[in-house]
């Protein structure tokens, strides 16, 4: 495939719900991929467009693939900036802060919405199929975080609602300011 190919037939029709990548992630992947003679590049002439670079995986990338794919994988690092702004959002508007919990739940419901309406035929139809099974797996892991979301974002939205707004409270700092 082409890194263009990759980009609109691999991951954007199948696994850019949960590893994105833009185009220029899948070439520097490419080339660093080509220079460690893990795939093959083809230079295929076109008449009315730039020559076509076409990669094919080689022995060697499909045994570090093989290898890859069955080593343990650290946890991944979580970095959600709605996390930080509730934090240090003691000195934020209440309405503010609600805002800030309903834009998230919409987005949040939205993607749900979109991975429950995903068409993966269901593993009834093909018990044995493997391949079947383990999308079902990682489309179960998608619809279980967004769901996870949207539940924690509502009990957000419950207690940001109950508690006293900013300008009722003390100072946030000076809890850290005192001794």
């Amino acid at each position: 495939m082409t890194g263009y190919d990759l980009k609109h037939q691999a991951f954007d029709a199948t696994v850019c719900h949960f590893w994105p990548a833009d185009q220029s992630q899948i070439y520097r992947t490419l080339n660093r991929l080509a220079d460690d003679d893990l795939v093959t590049v083809t230079l295929e002439a076109q008449q009315t467009r730039p020559d076509r670079k076409v990669y094919a995986i080689t022995q060697a990338g499909r045994d570090a693939l093989d290898s890859w794919l069955k080593s343990d994988q650290a946890i991944p690092t979580l970095r959600d900036p709605l996390l930080v702004q509730l934090f240090f959002g003691q000195e934020i508007p209440r309405a503010d802060l609600l805002r800030l919990v309903e834009q998230q739940l919409a987005a949040h419901q939205g993607r749900l919405t979109i991975y429950e309406q995903i068409p993966i035929p269901p593993t009834e139809s093909r018990p044995d199929d493997r391949w079947l099974a383990l999308q079902h797996l990682t489309l179960d892991f998608g619809v279980a975080l967004e769901q996870a979301y949207v539940n924690w974002l509502a009990h957000c939205r419950e207690v940001i609602t109950a508690m006293p707004d900013a300008g009722e409270v003390p100072d946030f700092r000076e809890r850290f300011t005192q001794g």
